[in-house]
């Protein structure tokens, strides 16, 4: 009853390698200070995790829909989506105006995109424009795409907690600005129990309360 009732004893979470680099781990520190009988063991990684062969406690993806199979999905906060390039590329090949443009464009797309090769954006006016692309190169992480496209070797589509500061810098700069990709958000994954465990929930309000008002 003590053990469910108070945070203690190990968590394990699982989290998207660059999520985990750039956010999570900027907030780790005050959770953990505020459960101190807690222990956490991470695992950062992109691929899709199956939470009771690998022992994962919460598991938190970043898509439009996560898989419900056997597991219990519970939306944090939503994530923002930027279309960009380097200066270079764009001085190179001229800069896409609307998204149909893209399919002449070289991309570089993330392995694990749930509309795969298929960018879908939408106007602030609602229209909604879906461009099959045709990747120069895919990667199973935003951080690699994102400095090759720093180089100039193409048009990418990544999180803004990963591409922000490049776009800040002038590294990168955003493309088709009228344009927005919605419906991404991070969600917290948890095995289904009629009894939600003291540690699981302890996090997901944590994560709730962090990210209330904003974005991942």
């Amino acid at each position: 009853g003590r053990a469910s009732a108070s945070p203690q004893g190990l968590l394990r979470i699982s989290a998207p390698l660059s999520f985990g680099i750039s956010r999570l781990s900027q907030l780790l520190p005050a959770f953990m200070a505020r459960h101190p009988k807690l222990k956490l063991d991470i695992d950062l990684s992109d691929r899709t995790v199956d939470l009771a062969a690998e022992g994962i406690d919460v598991a938190l993806r970043i898509a439009r829909q996560p898989a419900t199979t056997n597991v219990i999905s519970k939306r944090l906060a939503p994530v923002t989506l930027v279309c960009c390039a380097s200066p270079s590329y764009l001085s190179r090949r001229g800069r896409p105006v609307q998204p149909a443009d893209l399919a002449q464009h070289d991309t570089l797309n993330y392995s694990y995109l749930s509309s795969g090769d298929s960018w879908s954006f939408r106007k602030d006016t609602g229209e909604i424009e879906q461009v099959r692309i045709r990747p120069r190169a895919h990667a199973n992480n935003g951080d690699v795409l994102r400095n090759m496209a720093g180089q100039g070797f193409g048009i990418i589509l990544q999180p803004d907690f990963i591409v922000k500061h490049h776009l800040v810098s002038g590294v990168l700069e955003q493309v088709l600005e009228g344009w927005c990709l919605d419906g991404y958000s991070l969600y917290a994954l948890y095995m289904s129990r009629r009894y939600l465990p003291a540690n699981v929930r302890a996090f997901i309000d944590f994560m709730e309360a962090e990210l209330a008002g904003g974005t991942a």
